[in-house]
């Protein structure tokens, strides 16, 4: 019981932490195009990546050490469905996350360097899919802990 309480704290806390990242992504844009620190938001991605790797991590250790068991994962379609929505969200993200780097290097190299207000634009909105995308998990989680879908 205190190792399943553990893992589930770890899983809990780094989702909230990736949150966190992501939402500080959001508020480093809406300051726009002409405004924005690239360097700061490319170590907000970056934090962002890293934390979702610990959500990865912890939910790969919740299945292996937790207290239900992986029968009730690998037989349930709302699981299936969180960890899609959660590799969507990921796929979703590459595309700022180039920007980003892209625009730190170019920050870098020049000191009149301007984001172009359309990149700005199409990344703000890939951050915003994300944001609402990731709101869809903590509903498929209440469905899924509560043994909805499952077929054991």
């Amino acid at each position: 019981m205190g190792t399943d309480a553990l893992l589930a704290y770890l899983h809990f806390a780094s989702i909230f932490t990736m949150l966190w990242f992501l939402a500080k992504e959001w508020t480093l844009l809406k300051a726009g195009a002409g405004h924005i620190d690239a360097r700061r938001l490319a170590l907000a991605d970056l934090g962002y990546f890293i934390a979702a790797i610990a959500v990865v991590a912890s939910g790969i250790a919740r299945l292996a050490f937790g207290a239900k068991p992986w029968a009730f994962y690998a037989g349930n379609p709302v699981f299936h469905a969180k960890v899609g929505v959660f590799i969507l969200v990921g796929i979703v993200s590459i595309r700022p996350t180039l920007a980003f780097l892209r625009w730190k290097k170019q920050a870098a190299a020049s000191a009149t360097f301007r984001i172009a207000e359309t990149d700005w634009r199409r990344a703000k909105r890939f951050v915003m899919v994300e944001l609402h995308l990731i709101a869809l998990i903590p509903l498929l989680a209440v469905l899924m802990a509560r043994g909805i879908g499952w077929r054991g």
